[in-house]
């Protein structure tokens, strides 16, 4: 069970301050490395002699593919930055373990809602901030999130170095046959699919379609453990464009694409009464 509550920034002092800065880089990491990934080796094609560096990069893209889902390439020292301790602070964010699990067997942990990030997932599940290893002794964490996410280079590196690897069935099936006992995937089952209806006083679970970690868990004999995000859908608020109008058909025409919702949210800024990305 995933518990965490909005804070004030303003009264939280310096530590507040740094919480909030971890908060904008768990936000917006990706955003720069995407940004560097696609302009540098454009750059590097077209007007400079190192343009092997690209070729070399694509080669080693494709050399190293499956990596997500065998497994990925997690960095425990990642996980336990002290940036994730202020950033599980920020909303406070704790895990409520309400009993036992053996390190004998595997399991599959069912996460609702998604909300607009999954602030609480990443930071139980992806972290070592709110204590996993030492409430789940002998139990490896494995997040599972969109293959999107391990399209480029160096992104997929640092997404893959927190534990973090595919969804897709070919990567559940290796985790659960592959990695022994004592292992638990992380599955937010509702999944970007929930972005569009998370809403302040809301929590709306979305399963059409998502049967699959139930198929899963039979097909290989593991339980399937629920947890609640308790306060995720309340740390943004977002617009709602017309049905059918030009916005949302954008969004609808972009998610068939990328399999990604783009929402038009936002939260609070540095400032009291401000608007930013701040959940």
């Amino acid at each position: 069970m995933c518990d965490h509550g909005m804070a004030e920034l303003g009264k939280l002092g310096r530590e507040g301050q740094c919480a909030g800065l971890s908060t904008i880089h768990s936000l917006w990491a990706g955003l720069p490395l995407v940004t560097m990934v696609i302009l540098g080796n454009l750059y590097l094609l077209a007007f400079t002699s190192y343009w092997l560096v690209t070729v070399f990069i694509c080669i080693w893209l494709a050399f190293d593919w499956k990596t997500p889902e065998r497994g990925g390439r997690r960095f425990n020292c990642v996980r336990q930055w002290r940036l994730w301790r202020h950033y599980c602070n920020y909303f406070p964010n704790k895990l409520l373990k309400t009993r036992d699990i053996s390190p004998s067997h595997n399991y599959i942990l069912v996460c609702h809602p998604h909300g607009l990030m999954s602030h609480a997932c990443f930071g139980n599940f992806a972290t070592e901030a709110t204590g996993f290893s030492k409430i789940f002794p002998g139990i490896t964490s494995y997040t599972l999130t969109l293959g999107a996410f391990f399209w480029l280079p160096f992104l997929r590196d640092y997404v893959m170095s927190a534990g973090i690897c595919s969804v897709s069935q070919s990567s559940m099936d290796f985790l659960l046959t592959h990695k022994g006992k004592g292992n638990m995937l992380i599955v937010v089952v509702g999944g970007l699919a929930e972005c569009r209806y998370s809403l302040p006083g809301s929590s709306t679970l979305v399963l059409k379609n998502q049967f699959d970690f139930v198929r899963m868990a039979l097909r290989h004999g593991v339980a399937l453990i629920p947890a609640y995000s308790f306060g995720e859908t309340e740390l943004y608020n977002q617009h709602i464009f017309s049905p059918g109008g030009l916005v949302n058909c954008f969004q609808k025409w972009f998610q068939s694409l990328v399999h990604i919702y783009p929402c038009a949210f936002y939260g609070r800024g540095f400032t009291e009464n401000s608007r930013g990305f701040l959940p």
